[in-house]
């Protein structure tokens, strides 16, 4: 599991462990981890022309500090100062002794460089690189050496994953101690390319519960429900999926995909593309409707290509989870959802929630994390808000916002939600929580589009047809 902490989290625990340590010595791992990097990234240090960014405070120390090592080694080791009156003064005097060497000309030493260290801003910085900042990043980005940012990219917001301004795009990001949400959540995460996390000794100061997680392998697998001797269609999960319209008999077609690939113990659809669903799935058990007379199940999915057609109203009046997307989501009445005593998923796009917020889209995309526990909060339902970086999170703030490591461009294909939707109501009727249903699944439907993102074109019946395979990968 990846696990992420705020900023004032994170520095009260690096007070706490700089309490226990002589002076100096926690900015020193920082530095030999950075540094070990580096020379990692490099391959060959010696000869290397390295450029270190250097801003004010304890990033630029970091940065200066790493320098030297470098230098120690036989690099060619070169500090643009953006401050150099508020230069960390320690990590300069050592930078200088190691053979480092102020540049005066920022624009040559970083045309020439292999690899430069952004310590320009750390994570306390906010609104983007300062102007006078911004024709040095975007050298440093336009020449042709690998960027390493310190910590984080200079100009995102560590906090939010929030970009406000001008930020440097890194090739790679060295954060100390622990993640911070800004590197796992867009718009921020497109800026830290390859993220490695050094380890300091923050551990044992950090509280149990992180503001941000990402599920991993190992922690998908022990979710994962896998049938016991014992097990038959009911025990494993009977989901029901309303969905599909004369327009969109697809939608249909591809929940009920999602389902079956997803482990259902067998699938209940409820809709006008009964005849669709039969001639692709015959295991699908049809009806006409209404809800309420199509047998028992342990979940429902509700909404994907559903038009105008009613179903949502009579779905959230159930006594089970329910999953709510697409065109469920249109008009959902807050309180409504509010109200219910059984779980409730909600799965809306950026669009989507941007409708239910009042917002604009670009509004919902710029801020992420913010859009994602407020509309948990409004409904009082799990939310998995879709896009670069799917989010899941709970309503009150009750567990860490998971953030999905498996998305991949390719799912933005039509059809590609539909399938996710019944995925997770598969693992809803299986007994997951809707906050575990629906970060397996979105983890799962990311391992698939891997799968078939060689295809040309990906579509989104070739993701259902492949979640055995993201399967298989967890239990690999």
């Amino acid at each position: 599991m990846r696990i992420a902490y705020r900023v004032e989290t994170v520095r009260a625990a690096e007070q706490e462990l700089i309490a226990r340590l002589p002076g100096g010595a926690l900015m020193q791992r920082a530095a030999a981890g950075l540094a070990a990097a580096a020379a990692g990234m490099l391959g060959r240090v010696y000869g290397a022309r390295v450029v270190v960014l250097v801003g004010s405070g304890d990033n630029g120390g970091d940065a200066l500090y790493a320098g030297a090592r470098l230098a120690r080694r036989g690099a060619g080791v070169s500090a643009v100062l953006l401050a150099p009156d508020r230069a960390h003064p320690e990590g300069l005097a050592a930078f200088l002794r190691a053979g480092g060497r102020v540049a005066e000309d920022p624009y040559d030493v970083l045309a020439a460089a292999d690899l430069v260290l952004d310590g320009i801003t750390g994570i306390g910085g906010h609104g983007g690189l300062r102007p006078d900042a911004v024709p040095v990043a975007r050298a440093a980005r336009g020449s042709n050496a690998l960027v390493v940012a310190v910590d984080l990219p200079s100009g995102i917001e560590a906090d939010s994953g929030e970009v406000l301004g001008e930020a440097l795009h890194a090739d790679a990001t060295v954060t100390f101690g622990a993640y911070k949400p800004g590197l796992l959540v867009d718009p921020a995460h497109a800026y830290t390319g390859a993220v490695r996390l050094v380890d300091i000794g923050l551990e044992p100061h950090l509280p149990s519960v992180p503001d941000c997680e990402a599920l991993q392998h190992a922690d998908v697998a022990q979710l994962l429900p896998v049938p016991a001797g014992e097990s038959d269609k009911y025990r494993r999960g009977v989901v029901g999926i309303v969905a599909g319209s004369a327009r969109y008999p697809g939608a249909a077609v591809l929940a009920v995909a999602g389902a079956l690939h997803g482990g259902a113990g067998a699938v209940r659809y409820v809709g006008p593309a009964a005849d669709d669903v039969i001639a692709r799935f015959p295991e699908t058990l049809v009806s006409a409707g209404p809800p309420a007379k199509a047998g028992r199940v342990q979940a429902w999915v509700v909404g994907p290509g559903l038009g105008d057609a009613p179903g949502a109203e009579e779905v959230l009046a159930a006594d089970v989870p329910v999953l709510v997307d697409a065109d469920g989501l249109r008009g959902l009445d807050a309180e409504v959802v509010r109200g219910r005593t059984a779980p409730t998923l909600l799965t809306p796009h950026a669009g989507e929630a941007a409708a239910l917020l009042g917002v604009s889209r670009a509004e919902v995309e710029a801020a992420r994390l913010h859009s994602v526990r407020e509309l948990a909060d409004r409904y009082g339902a799990t939310v998995l808000l879709k896009g670069s970086t799917t989010l899941v999170a709970d309503p009150g703030g009750r567990a860490p916002v998971r953030v999905n490591p498996t998305g991949t461009p390719w799912l933005a294909t039509a059809g590609s939600g539909d399938v996710l939707s019944g995925l997770a109501g598969s693992l809803l009727a299986a007994g997951l929580t809707a906050r575990d249903a629906g970060s397996v699944a979105a983890y799962l439907h990311g391992l698939s589009a891997r799968h078939t993102a060689n295809e040309a074109p990906l579509t989104a019946s070739a993701v259902a047809s492949s979640l055995p395979n993201a399967w298989r990968d967890v239990y690999a």
